[in-house]
C-alpha cells in the first residue's frame, strides 16, 4: 500500500528529479521560481496599483462624498476583521442611511474592485507560470511540475519506470472534450469583461515587454487607467436577459479570442515535450482535446431554445469557423510560395502549376469564402434566421479541408520542407482536428418527460393508448417492436403544428420538429443527445425510436443523464437492460456515452451522499461495460462550485476519479464563470489544457486505489448519515423553505439576468429549483449551505465510533478520492462566514422559528468546521493553502460591504421602504450590482 500511495495521492511536494537534470517543483518551491510570500507581495501591489486608479476615477466622475463613503466602509470592515466587533454594527448604520443612489454608486465601486482584483490574480497567474519556464537555463516547452504534461512524462519514466511507447501511446490515444455551457454564472457582460482584458495586457505590457522606456511606461499607465475610467463610467448591469444566441456568441467569442489560438501552441509545447522526453512528436493529426456545446443546443427547461435557435447557433458558428479558417488560409497562400513539391502533389494540380502550394490553397480559399456568403444570404438584417432547413454548403465536413493540406504537408516534408511544413500549416491542420468546420459542435438536451409526453400524444393518436400511463415492461415491448419495424408512426409530409388530426400540444410539436432538425443538420453540427433526469431503458430507446421516426441515418451518440440519487443508485441496472437488448446492443457498435450529474445529486441528497453516489454508480457501470465488451466514456456535468461537482484543484480530482473508468477519455462540463476563469487569457487557457491532459495520462497509469471493505463501510455510514441530516433539514424542516426564501435572494436573482434559462423546471418549492440558483443563492450570504450541509454530523459520528475513526483518518491520508473532496469542503468553509450570515438574518428573517432555523444552521457550520479540522488534524482551514488564505484576507474588506448593502437594499426592496419608484428601480440596480460583486468575490459562484 504504501508504494503504491506516492503515485495515489498526486505525488509528494518534493518529487524526485528525473533524467538528473531538472527538478521537479510545486507552487512555492524555492531554487529560481519566486516563493509564495513574493507572489502575493506582487499580486498585492498590483491590486493596489489598480485600486488607486479605480478610486481616482470615482472621485472624478462620481464625486468625492461616494468615495469617502467607500473608503469608509472599507476601513470598517478591515476594523471588523482584525478584531473590532463594534464596526460590523457601525457598516449596517452607516449603509442604513443610504440612499438609492449611494447604494448604487457604492456597490458598483465595490464590485469594480473585485473584478479587478479577480483581473490582477490572472495576470499574477501568468507572470508565475513565466516565471516557472524562465528561472531555468533549460528549454523548457511547459513547467516542470506535478500537474503539467512535462512533470508527468518524467515521472513516469523515471519513478514509476513505464516505457516510453507505452505513454506516448497513451497520449496520442486519449480524449478529452470540453463542453462550454450556458448554466451562466458568468454574470458580467462581455463588453465588460473585454475592458478588464484590455487591463491585462496592459499589465503584462508593463512586466513582460522588456525595458521600456520613461515615456513607454507613461503611456501604459494612461492606458489602464483609460480603461478603469471606462469601466467606471459604463454600463454593469445587463437590462435584458441574455438569448440563447447571446449565450452561444460568448462561447464563440472564447474561441475566437483565446482558444483558436491556444490549442495550436499548447499542442506544439506538448509536441516538444513528447520530443524531448520520449524522443517521438506528436502526430499532427492527434486531437488530445477537443471542444463541443451546450449553447444553443441544451432546451431542458428552456422554451427559448427552439429548433429555430440551434439552426441559428450551428450556423453561426459554422460561419465563425470560415473566418477563421480563412485568415489561416490566407496567410498560407502567403507562406506557402514554394515551388518544389512531390509527385503526388504535382499529380493533383496539373504540371502547368507554377506554384503548386498556392493552387491548393486558392481553391480552399474560394470554397471558404463561398461558404461564408451563403450562410450569410441566410440571415436578415436584424440578424435573425430566415432558412428554415439546413443549406448544402460548399464546405459540409472537415476532411473537405483537412486532406488538402494534408497533402500539402506530405509533399513539404517529401521534399526537405520539413521546416516549412511544422510551421502555420501545422497550427491550421490542428486547429481543425480540434474545431472542425463547425468550431463547437451542439450537444441537444431533453428532460426525459418530454419525450415520455411526445410518444404519449403518438400512441394516443395512433389509438393505442397513453403511454405515459404504460408500465416500463409494456413500454419496452412496444419501443422493440416499433424501432424493427419498417413502418412510420405518423404520415410522411404532414404539416406537425396546423394538422388538426394530430391535435399536439406546442410542446410535443416542438420536440417533433426538433429531432426533424438533427436529421437535416449536417454531421459536424451536432455532438450527443443527452436525456435529463433518465430513469430507465425506455427513455433512452424512446429517443432512438424518435431519430428512426425522422429518418435519421447516423448513429447519434444518445447518452442518458444519471442526476438525482435514485437514478444514479438504479443507473448500472438500466444499463444492464439496455446492454442486453438485442437491437440496441447491434446499435451502438459496442460505445456508450453515460452521463453523470453532479449538482441535482448533491440539491438531492447532500454532499456526502452525492459522492459516493457517482463514485459507485460510475464503478458498477465500468463494470458492466467491460463485461458487455462496450467502451464506455463517461461525461461529468459539473458547475462551478464544489456543491454542483466544481473543483478548482482539478488534476487531483483527475487522479482521484473511480478507478477504471477514464481510461484515457474524458468528457466534462466548462460552466458559467469558470469558461472565463479558465480560458479567458491564453497562457491561462494553455495550462488549463495542460493540467486536463496531465491528469487524464496521470491516472491513466496511476495504480488503483481498490477501497476495501472496511472503507467501503465507512463511506457508505458517512454518505447515509449525512443524507439523513441534510433531507431532514432541507425536506423535513417545514421552517426551511421559507427561511431559505426570506434569508437569501433566491426570490430576487431572476432581475439579475443572469441566463437565458428559467429559475425552475416548474412551478413548486425547493425541488423544483434548479441547482443553479439553489447554489447561487447560498453563495451569495456566504453560508455556503448546499456545499456542507450534513457533512459535519456524518464526520462526528464516524470519528465518535473507537473502531471507525481509526479508518476514516487511513482513508483521509491514502484514499485520493475521500482526501480531495474533504479538502474541497474545507476550502469552501473557509470561505463561509457565519456573521455575514446571520446580518442576513436580522434584517430579512422575520419570523421568530425561522431566526431559531438559522441560528441551528449556524451552529452547525461551526461544528463542520470543527470536525473536518479534527479528521485533517490541521489548526485552521486551508493550513497549508497559503494563496487562498491571503486571497480571503484581502477580498474580505471588498466582500463584505458588499453582503451588507445587499441585505439592506433586500429589506428595503421587500418592505418597499424608498420615496420614489425611480429610488425603487434604483435600489433593484444596486441589488443586481451587489450580487455580481459578490460572485466576483467568490470567484466559483453558482
Amino acid at each position: 500500500m504504501a508504494a503504491a500511495t506516492h503515485l495515489q495521492r498526486a505525488w509528494s511536494t518534493s518529487a524526485a528529479s528525473g533524467g538528473g537534470t531538472s527538478t521537479l517543483h510545486t507552487p512555492g518551491d524555492k531554487g529560481g521560481l519566486h516563493t509564495t510570500h513574493e507572489q502575493h507581495s506582487m499580486l498585492r501591489t498590483d491590486v493596489k496599483k489598480l485600486g488607486r486608479m479605480l478610486g481616482q476615477a470615482i472621485s472624478v466622475h462620481s464625486g468625492d462624498e461616494i468615495f469617502q463613503k467607500v473608503e469608509r466602509l472599507r476601513l470598517l470592515a478591515k476594523q471588523w476583521r482584525d478584531g473590532d466587533a463594534s464596526a460590523l454594527q457601525s457598516l449596517n448604520e452607516e449603509v442604513a442611511t443610504f440612499t438609492g443612489d449611494e447604494h448604487y454608486h457604492v456597490a458598483r465601486a465595490f464590485a469594480n474592485f473585485l473584478a479587478l482584483a479577480n483581473t490582477a490574480e490572472t495576470f499574477n497567474k501568468v507572470r508565475r507560470l513565466r516565471t516557472e519556464l524562465t528561472s531555468t537555463t533549460e528549454i523548457l516547452p511547459l513547467p516542470l511540475r506535478e500537474d503539467t504534461c512535462l512533470g508527468n512524462i518524467q515521472r513516469l519514466l523515471n519513478e514509476a519506470k513505464i516505457p516510453s511507447d507505452e505513454i506516448y501511446q497513451a497520449i496520442i490515444s486519449q480524449k478529452i472534450e470540453l463542453v462550454l455551457t450556458a448554466h451562466p454564472t458568468e454574470v458580467n457582460r462581455r463588453t465588460y469583461l473585454n475592458k478588464h482584458k484590455k487591463v491585462a495586457m496592459d499589465m503584462e505590457k508593463l512586466h513582460f515587454q522588456g525595458k521600456l522606456t520613461p515615456y513607454e511606461k507613461s503611456e501604459v499607465e494612461k492606458s489602464m487607467k483609460r480603461e478603469i475610467t471606462s469601466i467606471w463610467n459604463s454600463e454593469m448591469i445587463r437590462r435584458t436577459k441574455p438569448t440563447p444566441v447571446d449565450e452561444a456568441r460568448s462561447g464563440l467569442a472564447v474561441v475566437e479570442q483565446v482558444l483558436w489560438d491556444a490549442v495550436p501552441s499548447f499542442l506544439r509545447k506538448l509536441d516538444a515535450t513528447m520530443e524531448m522526453k520520449l524522443g517521438k512528436r506528436l502526430p499532427i493529426t492527434a486531437a488530445p482535446v477537443c471542444f463541443a456545446s451546450w449553447m444553443g443546443g441544451d432546451r431542458d427547461g428552456n422554451p427559448f431554445v427552439t429548433p429555430q435557435i440551434t439552426r441559428t447557433v450551428a450556423l453561426r458558428a459554422r460561419w465563425q469557423a470560415m473566418r477563421l479558417l480563412l485568415r489561416d488560409i490566407r496567410e498560407l497562400k502567403m507562406v506557402l510560395s514554394s515551388t518544389k513539391c512531390s509527385e503526388e502533389l504535382r499529380m493533383h494540380v496539373g504540371k502547368d502549376a507554377r506554384e503548386p502550394y498556392r493552387e491548393v490553397v486558392k481553391v480552399i480559399e474560394e470554397d471558404v469564402e463561398a461558404t461564408i456568403e451563403i450562410i450569410n444570404n441566410l440571415f436578415a438584417p436584424d440578424g435573425s434566421l430566415m432558412a428554415t432547413e439546413m443549406p448544402q454548403l460548399p464546405i459540409m465536413s472537415t476532411p473537405q479541408v483537412l486532406d488538402k493540406l494534408l497533402l500539402l504537408h506530405r509533399s513539404l516534408c517529401e521534399t526537405q520542407q520539413a521546416l516549412l511544413a511544422d510551421g502555420l500549416l501545422v497550427d491550421t491542420i490542428r486547429r481543425l482536428k480540434c474545431f472542425g468546420v463547425s468550431l463547437l459542435p451542439l450537444d441537444i438536451r431533453q428532460e426525459s418527460t418530454v419525450h415520455t409526453e411526445t410518444l404519449d400524444a403518438i400512441t394516443r393518436y395512433l389509438g393505442l393508448g397513453s403511454y405515459a400511463q404504460w408500465d416500463e415492461d409494456t413500454r419496452m415491448s412496444w419501443l422493440n417492436k416499433e424501432l424493427t419495424a419498417k413502418r412510420p408512426l405518423l404520415p410522411k409530409e404532414q404539416p406537425l403544428a396546423s394538422n388538426q388530426d394530430f391535435n399536439f400540444s406546442p410542446a410535443v410539436v416542438d420536440c417533433l420538429e426538433t429531432f426533424r432538425m438533427i436529421v437535416e443538420m449536417g454531421e459536424e453540427s451536432l455532438g450527443a443527445y443527452v436525456i435529463s433526469m433518465s430513469k430507465a431503458p425506455s427513455d433512452v430507446l424512446a429517443v432512438k425510436l424518435l431519430m428512426k421516426e425522422f429518418g435519421l441515418k447516423r448513429n447519434m451518440r444518445v447518452v442518458p443523464l444519471f442526476e438525482t440519487l435514485d437514478d444514479l443508485n438504479q443507473s448500472a441496472d438500466t444499463m444492464e437492460t439496455l446492454f442486453s437488448h438485442p437491437w440496441y446492443r447491434g446499435h451502438i457498435q459496442g460505445k456508450q456515452e453515460i452521463m453523470i450529474g453532479y449538482s441535482d445529486s448533491s440539491k438531492d441528497a447532500g454532499r456526502l451522499a452525492a459522492l459516493w453516489s457517482q463514485y459507485e454508480a460510475q464503478e458498477r457501470l465500468a463494470g458492466l461495460g467491460k463485461k458487455h465488451g462496450v467502451e464506455l466514456t463517461f461525461f461529468h456535468g459539473k458547475g462551478g462550485t464544489v456543491s454542483r461537482g466544481g473543483n478548482p484543484c482539478m488534476y487531483k480530482a483527475l487522479v482521484g476519479m473511480p478507478p477504471n473508468t477514464l481510461k484515457g477519455r474524458f468528457r466534462v462540463t466548462e460552466q458559467g464563470e469558470m469558461i472565463t476563469q479558465n480560458f479567458g487569457h491564453r497562457a491561462v487557457a494553455e495550462a488549463t489544457l495542460d493540467l486536463y491532459n496531465a491528469g487524464v495520462l496521470a491516472e491513466f497509469f496511476q495504480p488503483p486505489v481498490e477501497p476495501p471493505p472496511a472503507w467501503r463501510d465507512v463511506m457508505k455510514q458517512l454518505a447515509d448519515v449525512g443524507c439523513q441530516h441534510y433531507r431532514a433539514t432541507v425536506r423535513g424542516d417545514p421552517r426551511f423553505v421559507p427561511y431559505f426564501r426570506a434569508a437569501t435572494p433566491e426570490q430576487e436573482l431572476g432581475s439579475a439576468n443572469i441566463g437565458s434559462r428559467p429559475q425552475k423546471r416548474r412551478p413548486g418549492g425547493v425541488e423544483t429549483l434548479r441547482a443553479i440558483p439553489w447554489v447561487f443563492s447560498w453563495t451569495q450570504t456566504r453560508l455556503h449551505l448546499s456545499a456542507w450541509l450534513g457533512v459535519g454530523e456524518a464526520l462526528e459520528t464516524i470519528m465518535a465510533s473507537p473502531k471507525q475513526a481509526p479508518t476514516l483518518v487511513e482513508m483521509y491520508k491514502h484514499w485520493p478520492f475521500l482526501y480531495t473532496n474533504m479538502d474541497l469542503v474545507d476550502m469552501i468553509l473557509a470561505k463561509a462566514d457565519k456573521d455575514i450570515a446571520e446580518n442576513y438574518d436580522r434584517l430579512l428573517v422575520l419570523d421568530s422559528e425561522q431566526l431559531k432555523l438559522g441560528a441551528e444552521l449556524r451552529v452547525k457550520l461551526e461544528d463542520t468546521c470543527t470536525a473536518v479540522l479534527k479528521l485533517s488534524g490541521h489548526q485552521k482551514l486551508q493550513q497549508s493553502n497559503l494563496v487562498l488564505q491571503w486571497a480571503i484576507v484581502l477580498r474580505n474588506a471588498y466582500v463584505d460591504p458588499l453582503n451588507i448593502l445587499q441585505a439592506h437594499v433586500l429589506k428595503r426592496l421587500r418592505t418597499e421602504a424608498y420615496s420614489s419608484e425611480e429610488e425603487k428601480l434604483r435600489l433593484q440596480d444596486a441589488l443586481v450590482v451587489t450580487i455580481n460583486g459578490i460572485s466576483a468575490g467568490m470567484r466559483n459562484s453558482g
